[in-house]
Parts: structure tokens; sequence; C-alpha cells
């Protein structure tokens, strides 16, 4: 324990907020992410990706499983309303996670497709906000 919280008056104040300042530091931003798949299914297909993709992809999850969600293209990026997506590039090609947040730490994987276009198909965009909702309201 810090010699100042022994000490009476202010010292001892100020030592006991900035403990407080870093446990609540440590708290919010040293928790990791946790990340979970939709399914058994989409958890197969996902780690079934080309080698070099999969590798990329995984580098991006443990990146993400310890900074969060938020870290920017090339990695990841805002699809709007409550869905992102993950970028893995590999020599093989494309692919993309789709995923949703829950209770602020709890990532869940809603569909991976290998790009064939600049854009994702509508239908995978559907199903991906469809799975969104089913978690979310399960999740409740």
């Amino acid at each position: 324990m810090h010699q100042h919280v022994r000490d009476s008056g202010f010292g001892a104040l100020r030592c006991k907020k900035e403990c407080c300042d870093t446990l609540s530091y440590l708290i919010t931003f040293c928790m990791r992410y946790a990340i979970t798949f939709y399914s058994e299914k989409v958890e197969s297909e996902t780690l079934d990706l080309p080698p070099g993709i999969l590798a990329n992809l995984l580098r991006i999850l443990e990146l993400v499983e310890e900074f969060g969600p938020g870290l920017g293209r090339p990695h990841t990026a805002s699809l709007g309303s409550g869905l992102f997506e993950i970028r893995a590039k590999g020599r093989e090609g494309i692919a993309r996670s789709l995923f949703c947040l829950l209770n602020d730490r709890e990532l869940v994987i809603l569909l991976t497709v290998v790009k064939k276009s600049n854009k994702l198909p509508k239908r995978s965009m559907d199903l991906a906000r469809k799975r969104m909702k089913t978690v979310r309201e399960g999740s409740t």
C-alpha cells in the first residue's frame, strides 16, 4: 500500500483517487473481448478459409480480443446500424467476417464470406442483419 494512504489530509485523498482511477482504467481497458460465433456452421466456414486469409483473420481477431473492435481500417470497419466487418486479406483473396457486439465485451461473428466483387452481396448483408437481430433479442 502507498505510504500516502496512511497519512491524513489531502495527500491520502489524492493517492486514493489515483488508485481508483488506475483501477477503473484497468477494468475498462484491460478486459479482453470475448469472440463467439453465431453457430457451429459459421465457425466451421470461418476456420475453413484459405490458409493465407485465415492467418490474417486470426491475427486481426487477436487484436480485436485485446484492443476491441474499433481498430479501424484496414482491419475493421462499421457497416452501420450496429453491424461491423473484419477485413482479412491473403494471397488467395479477401474475406469479410461480419459481426455485432453484445454486452459491451462480446463480439459475435455472424457470417464469413470470401469476396468475389468490391461490394458484399445484398443477400449476405441481409442474412447478417437477420442474425444480428436474432442474437440481440436472445441476449436480453
